[in-house]
């Protein structure tokens, strides 16, 4: 499957959208449901499975908090304008 001018541009700009939304917020907070998702899934540090199971008879485990790195979102910015130039620069189709 080819890409053609308008799929480039669309995901230019969506990538660009992320990128930007990445610059702004230095960190999300999971809720409850996500936290648990996670711990369930990647038994990371401090989160193994009998503590999965304690925690979820006694409550809620503390929200995971995520802080992507600064690189991140410039990397989706850079990304995301070329594509929309990228898009702009080929010949329209039909």
């Amino acid at each position: 499957m080819e890409f053609n001018r308008n799929q480039y541009f669309f995901l230019g700009v969506m990538i660009l959208l992320v990128g930007a939304q990445l610059r702004m917020v230095s960190s999300y907070t999971l809720n409850a449901e996500a936290t648990r998702f996670l711990a369930e899934r990647t038994h990371s540090s401090g989160t193994s499975a009998t503590m999965v199971s304690f925690t979820s008879d006694m409550g809620a485990l503390p929200p995971k908090v995520i802080s992507p790195p600064e690189w991140l979102g410039w990397c989706l910015l850079s990304v995301g304008s070329v594509l929309v130039l990228h898009s702009l620069a080929m010949k329209k189709s039909g």
